[in-house]
């Protein structure tokens, strides 16, 4: 069984998809969370961290991470479980930095995101079980209250 994680950066009631490249041998031409396999010997939270910078070049902070759900695909050698991950918090402005991998990037709000071809059909009711964006702080409202104030 294949081990996979991805993440959802979340910002004002909108998640950062992948469209994964149409010469991609598996789920081609399809939007998806941003993420990849566990290797020997990471944490989920480890490899959501490398492939988050791998993919994107932005650096999550791991406490604002929570799991959302896993999703499972395919069966026997080809099995893959994903563990997928709401990631509240994260230095760097995201960028497609495996162009190889994903043909685009694109801010999605969660309620569009049933009419778009996902890799996972479950992905828009997981993310809709997310609090009311209203009710969740922006992130540079989250960061402020964080932050040691100074002198």
């Amino acid at each position: 069984m294949h081990v996979v994680v991805c993440g959802a950066l979340v910002e004002n009631g909108a998640v950062l998809l992948v469209h994964r490249s149409p010469t991609r041998r598996a789920y081609p031409d399809l939007w998806d969370l941003p993420g990849g396999h566990v290797e020997a010997g990471e944490s989920e939270l480890q490899a959501l961290a490398r492939e988050m910078h791998e993919e994107l070049g932005v650096h999550i902070v791991t406490e604002s991470s929570s799991r959302l759900g896993d999703l499972h695909a395919g069966s026997g050698e080809d099995a893959v479980h994903v563990g997928v991950w709401q990631i509240r918090d994260w230095v760097g402005s995201p960028t497609n930095r495996a162009p190889e991998e994903h043909d685009d990037i694109a801010w999605v709000r969660i309620s569009e995101l049933g009419g778009l071809p996902l890799v996972f059909g479950a992905l828009p009711a997981l993310l809709r079980s997310l609090p009311e964006p209203d009710r969740l702080p922006r992130r540079d409202e989250a960061r402020t209250t964080a932050s040691p104030s100074g002198p």
